[in-house]
């Protein structure tokens, strides 16, 4: 017998916090994403892409952490857990939530950890030997560092771990904790996605897969979600964290909320190790579960935060995916893709995208897929092009898909 919504507590999202290809705070995010901006630049004076096919991607710009964080713990923490600390630092006080002696818990989603210290001690340990191997190599690098380091500078001692789901990570790591919330194990949490990957060693990677795209001299209009000349996407990095609260929390500190969380959906495609299924079905179960999830109809949904990659798979499956579950209907819903700005956050994705959504549905606002010059035929939806669009929405699905054919997919409803 399936539990009913009333027999779980309500949750809320109270608080929202970034590190972004536009910047520090999400009062950059959101600036950048109302103006229609692209985030995305030329790299390749700063990272050595040699003999690497694109050059483009979209970094946090002059980030510096020193002014966030101490000398001290900047020497101790690798860039990603800096990003957790900072974005999760931010969503407490835009909260009004001071965690010291509480039970808050933190589940943070990440595709590959700290690569970078990977690399850093790799390249020591060759020239140099083992000795000189960092002794904090491997609480920088493993998967959950960033939960870890954000439990102990904010004192959290409630359920704590990480997601590991390349791309699905960040939604994944959301909605792991909604169900902590909503099974009464704790009553807050922080939770989102974080990634800091911008090495030659994963451009490499990625370019030798054909995912990127290699639109060098016109790095502002690379990242091009449902357009026919989409050529790949675009690597970017940062962090996403909400704050989670139960409604006896939100009651007892009189919280103004974002949104509510009213479900969650997960599947698998079972087919490929990096290509989705192609008509979208695992995608279409993972939204639908969501919906179900949620005990709401399709026909109410107003909005969906896309996957949207910009590359030639995933944006005609995820519109099958769309076309598939909303019917006639998925041609009066509005889709847009973050991406399409600030490039592909891959384990951070989800948790930016979740920030995003939470804000179209509290501002009545929504983010535009830009670069969509020339709409590929199967891809037909409204896709919010070019410019944002004032609209009073009520019910949004924000949608993360990745390798391994993981699908996650929240949805979010307007207070």
């Amino acid at each position: 017998m399936s539990a009913s919504r009333a027999d779980f507590s309500r949750i809320f999202v109270t608080g929202l916090g970034t590190v972004s290809p536009f910047g520090v705070g999400v009062k950059e995010l959101w600036k950048g994403l109302r103006e229609a901006r692209s985030a995305v630049k030329r790299i390749d004076d700063r990272i050595d892409l040699e003999g690497i096919n694109s050059k483009i991607g979209a970094p946090v710009p002059d980030f510096d952490p020193t002014d966030y964080l101490s000398k001290k713990k900047v020497r101790r923490l690798g860039r990603s857990a800096q990003f957790a600390l900072i974005a999760g630092r931010e969503a407490l006080e835009d909260g009004g939530v001071d965690p010291q002696g509480n039970s808050l818990g933190v589940v943070v989603g990440t595709g590959i950890g700290d690569i970078e210290s990977l690399t850093r001690n790799h390249r020591k340990m060759m020239k140099k030997g083992a000795r000189r191997v960092s002794p904090f190599f491997i609480p920088q690098l493993m998967p959950n560092a960033a939960p870890a380091q954000m439990a102990i500078e904010f004192g959290c001692r409630g359920p704590n771990y990480g997601a590991v789901s390349a791309c699905a990570s960040g939604t994944h790591a959301v909605g792991l904790a909604f169900n902590e919330l909503r099974l009464g194990k704790a009553q807050a949490m922080l939770a989102g996605g974080v990634e800091a990957a911008m090495l030659p060693m994963s451009f490499a990677g990625f370019d030798r897969m054909k995912a990127l795209s290699c639109r060098n001299d016109e790095p502002k209009k690379a990242s091009r979600p449902f357009d026919v000349d989409r050529d790949g996407f675009v690597m970017g990095e940062g962090a996403g964290i909400l704050l989670l609260e139960t409604e006896g929390s939100v009651e007892r500190r009189r919280a103004t909320p974002y949104a509510e969380v009213l479900g969650i959906g997960n599947s698998e495609d079972a087919y490929h190790v990096t290509s989705p299924l192609e008509d979208g079905s695992g995608a279409k179960e993972a939204m639908g579960k969501a919906l179900e999830d949620a005990r709401i109809e399709p026909e109410e949904v107003d909005y969906v935060n896309a996957h949207g990659t910009s590359t030639p798979l995933n944006d005609k499956m995820e519109t099958a995916a769309i076309k598939s579950l909303f019917g006639d209907y998925a041609y009066e819903l509005p889709v847009s893709s973050t991406k399409s700005q600030i490039g592909h956050l891959t384990g951070a994705a989800g948790g930016v995208e979740a920030v995003v959504t939470c804000l179209a549905l509290a501002r009545n606002f929504l983010p535009p897929t830009i670069n969509l010059d020339n709409p590929d035929p199967a891809c037909d939806l409204d896709y919010v092009p070019h410019q944002g669009r004032e609209r009073e929405i009520d019910m949004a699905i924000s949608n993360s898909f990745g390798f391994g054919g993981q699908n996650a997919s929240l949805v979010l409803k307007g207070v």
